[in-house]
């Protein structure tokens, strides 16, 4: 039986200690989850890979689409380039045309920035509006790895597609599910799309160190609550991945 496997969206020190010490084949490292992440530090990048996991960045300069104006576009090449420098195993990269394509012309461009880094096309992919054909372009692009909840709010309700990508993907790419994915759904994921890569965040709340807090403050939105965090749960990352590698 092939061994499946599970990454970590990590955005922090603590993330990615705890997705090491569970037992995750590798984190995807980023900032600002509350946007979908963006690109992390360069200081954050050198501390994850010195803890010994592999480390794969992912490189999107801001939140919102995945359309790229020149200067964007030379910014994720200086960011890709960086990060590779700095001992990063891989890159998370995507970007799309107006109309909802895969921009060959933007990626082609990132991909050579990466030289032999890995390569991850993100979740920009369930924007697309034509799953298969983006498919054959994330494949014609040499991506290793296509993180994607088919095309729905979660993983577990894109299944069905996530099978179809994989059996078209066959062995030309592998197919990761991710979002919402956990303990309690990633089995159903497994056996409903037959992939072997899962992504999840697998965080829970931990409160503030802080003794005094000024409740009336906000430095994020103003429901967040600043003297709490989410953080990655070693003992979530251990079950998902025991749960998905007792299906026979």
């Amino acid at each position: 039986m092939k061994l499946r496997t599970l990454e970590v969206c990590a955005d922090s020190l603590d993330s990615v200690a705890a997705a090491l010490e569970g037992g995750a084949a590798r984190v995807e490292l980023c900032s600002g989850l509350a946007e979908g992440g963006v690109t992390p530090s360069l200081g954050l990048v050198k501390a994850a890979v010195q803890s010994g996991i592999k480390v794969n960045v992912l490189i999107r300069p801001r939140g919102g689409d995945f359309v790229y104006t020149p200067a964007e576009t030379e910014c994720m090449i200086t960011d890709i380039r960086a990060v590779t420098a700095a001992g990063a195993n891989g890159v998370v990269i995507g970007a799309l045309t107006p109309e909802g394509d895969v921009d060959m012309e933007l990626c082609t461009r990132l991909v050579e920035a990466a030289g032999e880094a890995e390569i991850t096309f993100h979740r920009a992919f369930d924007v697309c509006r034509e799953p298969i054909k983006a498919l054959e372009d994330v494949i014609a692009l040499g991506c290793n790895r296509l993180l994607t909840s088919g095309q729905a709010p979660t993983a577990l309700e894109g299944a069905g597609l996530l099978a179809k990508l994989r059996i078209a993907a066959g062995e030309r790419l592998s197919v990761m599910a991710g979002s919402g994915v956990s303990v309690k759904n990633a089995r159903m994921i497994v056996e409903r799309s037959g992939v072997n890569e899962l992504h999840a965040s697998a965080r829970v709340a931990v409160p503030s160190s802080m003794v005094y807090r000024n409740e009336r403050v906000k430095m994020g939105a103003p429901e967040m609550d600043e003297y709490s965090r989410m953080v990655t749960s070693a003992e979530s990352v251990r079950n998902i991945i025991n749960e998905i590698n007792s299906i026979k």
